[in-house]
């Protein structure tokens, strides 16, 4: 058996904590990028590829770096083909967390102690193949059996919230649905396809949109239509954050430039996003929302396979351009304005981390305890070393019992054990404090700390 029920945990009191708290904690996945339909309907699954491959690009970035060909990874290879890739590479992945997340969802949800390689690949193949048929393994069924209490999807202003709207009126489904606003591409002025997005959102919004102050009517009224159907927090995917304030003509002129089909320099673009950004902090602060900030990737670097294949596929990376000036600027700015929403800051560049953490600091209030939050390590840094440098980095400039602890970020339903691995982490590390002698073996106290972490923080944050 590989994993064990004391998976990760060294210490006597790191099992403890784990086991008699952290273990049975509901979920609160407040970002992730599933797709609500998908719930509603309850889909099911004709095969583990179907689960696991069908678009998590986590996957296909290992198994292109053991030199497989593109179609029997995303292309019309069958099922078992690329079933047996993954399985394959595996083998090679000591060290990675999809060797550990794989196997954790084979424990959870296929009942498989074993370990998955090229040898086992068929029979692994068959078992969850098998189990997918089981009543409980429909997409809500694994909600249930995930023990989740809230997803936060991620939406674009323009959605019509069809599928949130549904799930809300299902009286047979009790978790928690809510949309997240994300406007990125009103936002983005400088990239391909804003003037095409701006008229659908104007159509959408019901604002004809002709300057820069009616594109921050038509988000204000589509950012009411979110918060009317249970919207608790916005995200933003930025490449780096911008703060240059600049004045309203500037900012019109901007802006009727480039709708009128001319083009517009970086630093042009960077004025047009800091009043626009400005404008929904001030809105999610109305409206008591969380404003998710995510940034610090360099985006589609692979141009040949963007092209055939898209965004979201598996060539993005770490971008190490620095944006501390331009965070501190742009909260700052909504702060003294007493403007400044609940915020999570969240930068790909591990780099940052202790940055964040002495920002925090600066901006923090009494609406709720961890106010302004240092997000979870985040996509090519939630792995075990990554989690443990940020959760260390949170402990030392910050307040580590005030963390809303783990999310998701997936497009998969078999996911949640990633919550699971950050709990045995977060466990592990605490246990190994108290070991140390750097902490007192008070169970009482680590319990209700270990529970904070991973469930009531959130719950608070999120006003769940």
């Amino acid at each position: 058996m590989f994993i064990t029920k004391d998976f990760i945990l060294r210490t006597e009191i790191a099992k403890k904590l784990y086991h008699n708290f952290a273990a049975e904690m509901p979920i609160i996945d407040y970002h992730c990028h599933i797709n609500p339909r998908e719930i509603y309907e309850d889909r099911r699954f004709e095969n583990i590829t179907q689960v696991w491959l069908g678009g998590d690009h986590y996957k296909w970035r290992l198994i292109r770096s053991n030199g497989v060909n593109e179609d029997e990874i995303t292309g019309d290879a069958d099922p078992k083909t690329k079933f047996r890739h993954f399985a394959k590479m595996l083998t090679k992945a000591i060290g990675n967390p999809m060797y550990h997340w794989t196997h954790l969802e084979l424990k959870k949800y296929f009942d498989y102690d074993g370990v998955l390689n090229e040898d086992t690949a068929d029979a692994v193949y068959e078992l969850c193949n098998k189990k997918l048929q089981n009543a409980d393994m429909s997409v809500r069924g694994l909600i249930k059996k995930s023990n989740v209490k809230m997803i936060g999807t991620t939406d674009d202003p323009i959605d019509s919230l069809e599928w949130h709207i549904k799930l809300k009126e299902d009286k047979t489904f009790n978790v928690i649905v809510a949309p997240s606003f994300r406007p990125d591409k009103a936002v983005n002025i400088e990239k391909e396809g804003f003037v095409e997005y701006i008229n659908k959102l104007a159509e959408v919004s019901g604002v004809e949109i002709k300057t820069a102050e009616d594109v921050k009517k038509a988000l204000s009224n589509r950012l009411d239509f979110f918060c009317e159907n249970g919207c608790r927090a916005t995200d933003h995917g930025l490449d780096y954050v911008v703060y240059s304030p600049a004045s309203e003509e500037e900012i019109e002129d901007i802006f009727t430039c480039v709708i009128n089909g001319g083009t517009v320099s970086q630093a042009d673009a960077d004025k047009y996003k800091t009043a626009i950004m400005l404008h929904l902090g001030r809105e999610y602060a109305k409206h008591g929302i969380v404003m998710q900030l995510h940034y610090g990737a360099q985006r589609n670097t692979n141009t040949k396979l963007f092209k055939r294949l898209g965004p979201d596929t598996g060539f993005d990376c770490i971008s190490t351009r620095s944006c501390g000036e331009a965070i501190t600027g742009f909260l700052n700015a909504l702060e003294t304005e007493n403007a400044l929403p609940k915020t999570i800051l969240y930068s790909l560049n591990p780099q940052d981390n202790e940055l964040l953490g002495t920002i925090l600091g600066c901006f923090q209030g009494t609406e709720v305890a961890g106010k302004i939050q240092h997000g979870s390590a985040w996509w090519f840094n939630d792995t075990k070393s990554g989690m443990e440098t940020q959760l260390k980095s949170l402990a030392n400039l910050s307040l580590l019992g005030n963390f809303i602890g783990m999310l998701t970020d997936s497009r998969s339903f078999l996911s949640y054990t990633r919550h699971e691995y950050f709990r045995r982490i977060l466990c592990n590390l605490i246990g190994e404090w108290v070991e140390n002698g750097e902490y007192p073996n008070d169970e009482k106290t680590l319990g209700k700390l270990v529970e904070d972490i991973c469930y009531y923080n959130a719950e608070r944050y999120f006003d769940i």
